[in-house]
């Protein structure tokens, strides 16, 4: 493993926001969904593809808070610009499991 120091952690935007919208994203080459986070005032809405759909129903991720890293640059997707990654874990089968915080914070505070 690969050590960091605080300046390199620090240069990674890790900041929670609330999921607000969810759609199917039929262009995506793999099963995902299209969403749209919150991240506070500073950030804003962003938008995010995120193949997440073996654990989560759309309906159930409105109003989740997500932990998600603000600073990488947008990919385009299909016909979707993907403006963040909503972070999270690889189950034993490869699915992800969504990075979550234990009780609510403001949107957009930092992960420290």
């Amino acid at each position: 493993m690969q050590t960091i120091d605080s300046k390199e952690f620090d240069k990674v935007e890790l900041r929670v926001g609330t999921i607000l919208s969810v759609e199917p994203f039929g262009k995506a080459r793999k099963p995902a969904y299209k969403i749209w986070v919150d991240l506070g005032e500073e950030i804003g809405v962003k938008k995010s593809s995120a193949q997440i759909t073996v654990h989560y129903q759309a309906e159930d991720l409105i109003g989740r808070q997500v932990i998600c890293v603000c600073n990488f640059a947008p990919r385009q997707i299909a016909d979707f610009m993907s403006e963040v990654l909503i972070t999270g874990f690889s189950d034993e089968q490869g699915h992800i499991v969504l990075t979550s915080v234990e009780r609510a914070v403001p949107n957009g505070a930092r992960l420290h």
